[in-house]
């Protein structure tokens, strides 16, 4: 029990609380009261719906480069596995053996891939930015 000596304009009271749950025994001057306490509200917190995500939309597909099957034994191929970052030539365009046809790049290198001979390109199967597996086709000379 706690003890409290109040003035209240003037006037003193001797006090003395006991609290149990919300009820409390109160002594003033001698004379006891039960005094019922009001809980507190707990404040209501607003529940939020999380949005939900949507999902990511799925990257625009390239058409891959022709397989090995599928081209002719004259097309050049890819030596290894990489990401075409240049085409430096176009269907219908003369080509000598040792010329430029396109640049890979594999393992942060970038490779020339030559002619392997003089003749004509008849067909590009990729484009810049493909990504190409080892043996894909990527130019035919005739």
């Amino acid at each position: 029990m706690k003890k409290y000596n109040l003035t209240i304009e003037g006037k003193k009271y001797a006090v003395e609380v006991d609290v149990n749950d919300n009820i409390a025994n109160v002594k003033v001057n001698d004379k006891s009261y039960t005094v019922e306490i009001e809980k507190e509200k707990e404040p209501q917190i607003a529940k939020v719906a999380k949005p939900t995500p949507k999902p990511a939309a799925a990257p625009a597909q390239k058409p891959a480069a022709a397989p090995a099957s599928a081209a002719s034994a004259s097309a050049i191929k890819a030596p290894l596995p990489g990401n075409v970052v240049k085409i430096l030539v176009s269907a219908g365009q003369a080509v000598k053996r040792g010329d430029t046809l396109l640049v890979m790049e594999a393992m942060k290198m970038e490779n020339n891939i030559m002619a392997e001979k003089d003749g004509t390109v008849k067909a590009v199967y990729v484009e810049v930015g493909r990504t190409v597996a080892l043996g894909d086709a990527l130019v035919e000379i005739e």
